[in-house]
């Protein structure tokens, strides 16, 4: 319930960012959403709301130090998203929703994660998640076709043929090499790749130009929000597919619209990723039209 000094028509929020990837974030111990996707549309509004890639919520958990739900901007649930997960842990720490310790567990729709937190005066700056391992399997993604892995695989797109890795970290993501990221068709292909038929979950679609063995840019077109900043799932996504297609190496800096992701997978292990997790402002959304 909201404070005594909380007018109840109104919802007190948090804007968090990791590398540009924004969300709404609300404290779902004390708050309760009749309509967190209706929410999530309305907040996320680049022109009319707050503005965000979508809706976090930090809940109460009977597995874990707390939940994560996400809502994207369209009003879609997802699984999981890696930059979210940081930011929420910060958020949660910072508020002491729970236990402040440096290692969280989060209830997420990809199962419980671990989350090392990193310190800065006191407050939380970045952090470091296990997202566990990748699941490989084309049912696992899932994607229509035979079974086994998707590495490097045409896929027929508006007239052009793609060649995709499909990885899923919880949540569904394929990837694509092109020889300049500035180049590559994002805006116009990602979405019907996004919605192509192979994809009964549609997917994540990554864009990715190799610098170097441990070095790469990439642009993301995220399922649910379009175009963002950056993703942290996906990330995850082009290290794995860098891996399964001889590409990159098992530790990798991937240079991103909002900033840098470092991630690594360990022979045969769970993969991890690392990066920053900042507060951009507070502020209350009237939950009754004026």
């Amino acid at each position: 319930m909201p404070s005594p000094s909380t007018p109840a028509a109104h919802l007190p929020f948090t804007k968090m960012q990791g590398c540009g990837n924004d969300y709404v974030y609300v404290d779902g111990f004390a708050h309760k959403l009749a309509d967190p996707a209706q929410l999530a549309q309305r907040i996320s509004d680049r022109r009319f709301g707050v503005g965000s890639d979508g809706l976090i919520l930090a809940l109460p958990s009977d597995k874990a130090d707390f939940r994560m739900r996400m809502w994207n901007a369209d009003g879609s649930e997802s699984e999981m998203c890696g930059n979210g997960l940081r930011c929420v842990s910060k958020f949660a720490y910072d508020r002491s929703l729970v236990a402040r310790k440096p290692r969280l567990t989060v209830e997420t729709g990809a199962g419980v994660l671990t989350v090392d937190l990193g310190f800065a005066a006191g407050k939380v700056v970045s952090a470091t998640v296990d997202m566990g391992p990748p699941r490989l399997e084309r049912g696992e993604l899932p994607m229509a076709g035979r079974a086994g892995r998707v590495v490097d695989e045409a896929l027929a797109v508006d007239g052009t043929t793609l060649k995709v890795t499909g990885v899923s970290m919880g949540n569904p993501h394929v990837v694509t090499y092109v020889a300049k990221v500035a180049d590559a068709p994002v805006l116009t292909l990602g979405p019907k790749v996004e919605r192509h038929a192979s994809f009964p979950r549609r997917t994540n679609v990554h864009f990715v130009e190799v610098l170097s063995r441990s070095e790469v840019r990439q642009r993301t077109w995220e399922r649910g929000s379009g175009e963002t900043h950056a993703c942290g799932t996906g990330a995850c996504a082009v290290a794995v597919a860098g891996v399964l297609t001889g590409r990159t190496d098992r530790e990798l800096t991937l240079h991103l619209l909002g900033g840098d992701l470092a991630v690594r997978w360990p022979e045969g292990g769970h993969v991890f990723l690392s990066g920053p997790c900042v507060e951009v402002f507070e502020g209350r959304w009237p939950l009754v039209a004026p």
